[in-house]
Parts: C-alpha cells; structure tokens; sequence
C-alpha cells in the first residue's frame, strides 16, 4: 500500500510542478500569440496567475497528503480530499466558463490583434516584445492580420505612406522574412499610392491558422486534462480509502471490557 501511495503522490508533485510550470511560460513567453494575449488581456495574466498558485497549492498537496499517509494522520489526509475536490470543481467550472464564453473570447481577442495592427510602430520601444511577438506568429503561420492582409490598411503608418510599405512579417518573399518585423518598401507603387492587394503578402488571415493550430492540438489537450483529472479522482478516492482505514484501525486498539 506505501509504495502505491508513494507513486500516487509521485505523480501529484509532477503534476504540480506541470501546472506551475504552464503558468510562469505564459507570463514568460514573449514569443509566441500567447504573448500577444497575455500582455494585452488581464484575464490571460489572471488566469496564469492562477495556474501558478494551482501547481503550487497541488505540490504542497502532494506533499501533505503523502505526510498523511505514511504517519496516518487523519485531519492531513482530509485536508488533501477537501483540497483536490476543490481544485477539480475549479477546473470543471473554468472549463464551462470557456465552453460558453468562447464566442465572447474569440471576440476579445479579434479586438486585441486589430488594435495591435492599427497602433504597430517598430519605433516605438515599449510596445516592442507585444509587436515581436505578433511578427513571429505572422511569420511562423505564414499569415497577415487576424481575418486577412487588408486590416494592415488602417495602420497610421502605412496610411500616411499611402500604403507603400507593408509588414515584413506578412511578406512571401523570403528577402523580406530576412528582417522579420517593422515595414518593407514596396517596389514601384502606381502613382505613389497603393493597396494591400499590392503588397507581395500572404492573403490567408492568421485566425484561421490559430483556429487550425488549435483544431490540431485538440486531442492533446483534452486527454492531459483528463488525465489531470483521473489522477485527481485516484488521489480523492486513495485518501478516503486511507482515511477509513485509520478509522477502523483505530477501533480494533480499542481494548475490549
């Protein structure tokens, strides 16, 4: 039975140091479309925030619960019950949460890459690592703006230049993709002017390359929260069935009148 709960508890501290893990890489991570959310939405910050304080809370846990086992200590062996039932119950609601808020999500962040386009200026050092990031998500997906090229038009920028410049980042020639981020100058425009059908870009916009991305991953992430949460489930059922076992134990000490 010591060595199952050793596993058990094993794999709670894994799990942990997962969890807190996935949490510091999306406050780290300054090169990827996770970085463009969580520098422009409070409610990615908040949520990774909680990632963190969940795979350390499920660490500790870990440690309590096996703490509990091995000396059989009732009162740390329901801590750990009552702890995990609420981290599950958390999980399941954040999940509905997404689930019916994921029309309103992809609305918050169709507004948040929009925005990012319009105000895009390689000059401007404090927007750097947000427009770094936006660049290699165009670059890495091969795509330009979030529903198609044509959002760069309202950039101040380009319009004030009358569009005779373009994204680097959006470009399908691979001189361009060389720089990797601010505007390229656009070769011949007719009469000073042009129009982002002018721009040698990609014409695909990058929401359906996210959609796609995710689409793919799907089945990863659903079976790592299932697995998350069988774990979970054994680790509730375990110390239950340790915690009923103290109980019983205690009464066969008891001596007999």
């Amino acid at each position: 039975l010591h060595k199952t709960v050793y596993i058990l508890f094993l794999l709670f501290q894994i799990l942990g140091a997962v969890i807190l893990g996935f949490g510091i890489w999306i406050l780290a991570d300054k090169t990827s479309f996770i970085a463009v959310l969580q520098m422009s939405s409070p409610s990615l910050k908040i949520g990774a925030y909680i990632l963190i304080g969940v795979g350390a809370l499920t660490m500790l846990m870990g440690f309590l619960g096996c703490l509990g086992a091995v000396n059989e200590i009732r009162c740390l062996l329901g801590l750990y019950f009552t702890c995990l039932m609420i981290i599950l119950l958390a999980q399941i609601a954040a999940a509905l949460v997404i689930y019916f808020q994921k029309e309103k999500l992809k609305v918050e962040m169709s507004d948040i890459v929009v925005q990012l386009i319009e105000s895009y200026d390689p000059s401007d050092e404090n927007k750097k690592n947000m427009q770094d990031a936006w660049d290699y998500v165009q670059t890495q997906i091969a795509c330009c703006g979030w529903t198609g090229a044509k959002e760069w038009e309202n950039n101040e920028i380009l319009r004030n230049k009358s569009n005779t410049e373009y994204p680097c980042s959006c470009s399908n020639r691979s001189k361009d993709l060389v720089e990797g981020r601010g505007f390229c100058n656009l070769e011949d425009p007719v009469n000073g002017t042009a129009t982002y059908a002018d721009w040698p870009v990609h014409e695909q916009g990058c929401m359906d390359g996210v959609e796609e991305w995710l689409k793919d991953n799907l089945g990863i992430i659903l079976g790592v929260c299932t697995g998350v949460a069988v774990i979970e489930l054994l680790g509730m059922i375990l110390s239950i069935s340790l915690c009923k076992n103290i109980h019983n134990e205690d009464y066969t000490k008891v001596p007999k009148s």
